[in-house]
Order: structure tokens, then sequence, then C-alpha cells
């Protein structure tokens, strides 16, 4: 009788931890959920560059990664109009193009959420050039923008003039967290620090200003040209450089001033960089209100006068115009210093170059990474174009754009070639692309990377390890044993009701 109460005892005792572990590892799997589902934060970072702003919405989960978010991009909106340093004279017309994009944006995240949400302004070259111009007026503008906030759902942490370096840095950033050199899933799903991959040079070109930006060969050796930036646990020291002036509107600027300057007629000016039979009037002030043309501002300089531009679509002399807009001399042929004497360490690696290049490289009709050859015969051949043909070659078609594609190519080619030392080996090794997934490469998603390192981490989560195809195996597992011990405990009682009967029936039998 003990023999059949003892696989009885274990028999009930498995069955009822089997049952209690069930409910305790569906109860704690489902709080688990609760725990986690809201864990999704949100940050709003605008982008306000020289020649329009851009509103991106980014989200990550609570947990996290080393200190940094894990984020990704999952709304973008451009707001209309030109660029807040425009704003000057008027600050207080910048509300109603925001409220356009930010009423879009309260929809795309839980209002519960809103006033935890960070938002960031962050603003660039324009910004930059106005504030040397005219400092007054860009903390009106900066002031303007911290009232219109002040009255949004949204916590508002500033607006802010970034460095050069800085937006070098960030958009550094975006290109190797998109293309994933800092993070990676493995197998089991968990996010790990990708083994030996090297990471990519960032090109960007805004309207303002450009960047480069990578790890040099030796970054010992250019120390003091480089920043540390740490993300997810680890060090990098990235060469960056901006240049003022360089971007891509304000090289044009210079690049009209100069042909002005040239010209006897000072009323009308051939620009071998305009398409044929392209005309237009624009305002003295159009080029010469900039600071990066001062210097080239004519004595009798009248803010208003109109000077005529005729196309002649040249490309070999809108490439000699071009090059005019380059210091070469100031490095005395140092090969660590391209030009207008900066320091600059030996491109190497991939190169990812976005915004402004990217959008040239499109009109040529080219995608991707290709030789420098089928550039310069792209290039050549978009020059040579009259302005009747440029409207049926182009996807889409903008007069202010059309006009200065021509030029914008023959000024991507010698910064890069002349001004970054890009030659027809390693031309090749720079891709132009504008996003990955669906995500942007500018600097916005990278500032938001390095601000998501300063937002506290979540408290820990009672977190079991337990990924769901662990929690099924466990539930069908003991599930199955429940079921077995269950099966068992009523084949003992079986056994023992049957063991009960048979001696009664042996004693009615027993002969005499």
């Amino acid at each position: 009788r003990m023999l059949t109460r003892t696989p009885s005892v274990v028999a009930q005792v498995f069955l009822l931890l089997s049952v209690v572990l069930v409910i305790a590892i569906a109860v704690i799997q489902i709080n688990q959920q609760q725990v986690l589902s809201p864990g999704l934060k949100y940050g709003i970072v605008l982008d306000a560059g020289s020649s329009r702003t851009t509103v991106y919405v980014y989200e990550w989960p609570a947990e996290k990664e080393n200190n940094t978010g894990v984020v990704s991009q999952t709304f973008k909106c451009n707001v209309k109009g030109p660029g807040i340093s425009s704003y000057e004279s008027s600050p207080g017309a910048l509300a109603k193009p925001l409220d356009d994009c930010l009423n879009k944006v309260k929809e795309r995240i839980p209002v519960h959420l809103h006033k935890n949400t960070s938002v960031y302004l962050g603003a660039t070259a324009g910004m930059r050039l106005l504030r040397l111009q005219n400092e007054s007026a860009a903390n009106e503008v900066l002031a303007s923008i911290q009232n219109y906030f002040r009255a949004q759902p949204f916590e508002f942490r500033g607006a802010e003039i970034i460095t050069g370096p800085e937006e070098g840095v960030y958009g550094w950033i975006t290109a190797n967290y998109l293309m994933g050199n800092f993070l990676e899933r493995n197998l089991w799903r968990t996010w790990v620090h990708p083994y030996r991959k090297d990471t990519m040079g960032a090109l960007d070109l805004g309207g303002a200003s450009t960047q480069i930006s990578f790890i040099p060969e030796d970054p010992e050796e250019h120390s003091n040209s480089t920043l540390q930036v740490k993300l997810y646990g680890y060090n990098y020291n990235v060469y960056t450089h901006s240049y003022q002036c360089y971007g891509r509107d304000e090289a044009e600027k210079r690049l009209l001033a100069l042909l002005l300057q040239k010209s006897n007629a000072s009323a009308n000016v051939d620009n071998p960089c305009y398409p044929q039979n392209y005309n237009t009037a624009l305002t003295m002030k159009y080029f010469f209100g900039s600071l990066c043309t001062q210097s080239l501002r004519p004595a009798n300089y009248y803010p208003n006068q109109l000077v005529n531009f005729h196309g002649t679509g040249d490309p070999g002399l809108c490439q000699e115009m071009v090059s005019l807009l380059f210091n070469f001399t100031a490095c005395r042929d140092r090969e660590d210093c391209p030009f207008n004497g900066i320091h600059q360490p030996k491109a190497k690696g991939n190169f990812v170059a976005f915004s402004g290049f990217y959008y040239t490289i499109n009109a040529l009709n080219l995608s991707g990474h290709f030789s420098l050859d089928d550039f310069n015969s792209s290039m050549w051949f978009f020059c040579s174009q009259s302005w009747a043909q440029l409207q049926f070659m182009l996807p889409k078609f903008e007069e202010i754009y059309a006009r200065s594609y021509c030029f914008s190519a023959n000024f991507i080619y010698y910064l890069l070639i002349h001004g970054y030392n890009f030659n027809a080996e390693t031309w090749p090794q720079i891709h132009f692309q504008k996003e990955v997934g669906n995500s942007s490469i500018a600097w916005s998603l990278g500032y938001m990377l390095s601000l998501t390192n300063m937002i506290p981490a979540e408290g820990k989560l009672i977190q079991l390890p337990l990924k769901p195809p662990l929690f099924a195996g466990l539930l069908v597992f003991l599930t199955a044993t429940a079921l077995l011990c269950l099966l068992f405990l009523v084949y003992l009682c079986v056994v023992s009701h049957h063991r009960k009967n048979v001696p009664r029936v042996e004693h009615v039998f027993i002969p005499e």
C-alpha cells in the first residue's frame, strides 16, 4: 500500500507544480507585455536648414542598449516656405507654416505621451550666417520659435544653432547607425555590436555649408582635428570639417557675383552654368545680400537693381568658373591640406553622400555608386541641354532647381576631386543615397541618438528571459507533464479500486 501511495503523492505534487507554474508563467508573461507595450518613447527634431525646415518624428523602445536608444524614424514633414533665417524681418510669420506640420505630428504620437515627448530644434548654416551678420535678428527668430513651442503640448527642449562640426558628426552618426555599423541583431534577435565592421564616411551638402566626416587611417596622428563620439558603449574618433559658404546655394551666389564682376555690361551677364536659352532677372540683393559674397560686392551696390542672366550651357566654361570658388593656393601643395588652408587626413573607405549630393546625382539620372567617367559624361550631356529640353528630362521640374543642376554637378565634381582628393579609383566608393529603409540620412537622427544618451534610462523592468518560442515550449512541456500526472493518478485510482474488489470475489469462490 505504501508503494502505491508514494507514486500517487509524487504524481499529485508534479500535477500541482505544473498547474501552478503554467498559471505563474502565463500571468507574468501577460503582465510583462503590459509593462512593455507603452514602453515606446517619442522625440521630435526640427532640422532648420538654410533653404527649408524639416520635421522628423523618432521613436524608440523604453528599454536601453548601453544607454542609447534604438531609434527609428516614423514620420517626416517638410515645412512650407523658406528656411527660418529668411524670417529675420518678420519672425512672427513662422508660426503658420510650422502649424501644418505640427498638427500632423500630433496625430502620429499618442495623446497621452504628448507631454513627455521632447522637441528639439537645431538650426544649421543659414542661421550661423545670420548670427554673424545680425546677431539680434538671429536671436529674435529663435525667440519666436521658443514662444511658438510654449503653446504646444510637447516638452520643448530648446532651439539652438548647432556648430558645423556638430552637424558633420551627427550626419556621420546617422549614416552609420542606419547602415547597421553600430548595432545589429544576432540569431537570438537581440542587439549586439557588429564584429569588425568598418564605419563609413559621411558627405553632406546643404544650402549654406558642406561637411565631410570620417575615421582617419591613424586617428592618433590627427587627434587635434578629431572629435570623440561615444555610442553604445564604444568610442569613435571622427575627423570632421564644415565649410561655411560651400553649401549649394551660397556657392552659386558666389558664382553669380564672380560672373557679374568679370562682365563689362553690368545689366546683362552670360552664365555658362545655366542651360542654353534660359533667362532670368535677379536682384543684386539676391546674391550680394549674403555674408558669403560680401567681399565681392561692387562699390556701386544697389540692393534692388536687377541683373539679367542669360544661360549659355557651356560645360567647359562652367567648370572653369566653378574652379575659381576654391582657394587651392592657401595650402601650398601640402598633401594633407586640399583647399582653403584646412587640414584634412586622407579620405579612406566607403562614403555615403546625401542631401544636396543625392538630389543633383538623381537629376543627372544616376544612382547609388558609379564610375567617375559615367559621372563626367552624364554631367557633360546634362549641361549641354537647352532650357526647353530640360523640361522633358527631369523627373520633377521646378525652375529654381532645374536651372542650377549643371552648376551643382560641376561644383560637386570640384569639391570631391580637387577639394577632398577623391580620384577615379576611389570615386566608386562614394554611395549617393537619400535614405535607408524609411529613414532619411540627415544630421537630425544622429542628434536624436546623442540626445537619447542623456534621456534617463527607464527603471529596470522585471524581465523574464522568456522569448515567445521558449514561453510556448515551456507551456507545452508543463501542460504535457500535468496531463501525464493526471492520467497516472487516474490509472492509480483504477488499479487501487480494482484491487479492493478482487479479495471479495476470491472469498466467494473458495471451495470447501
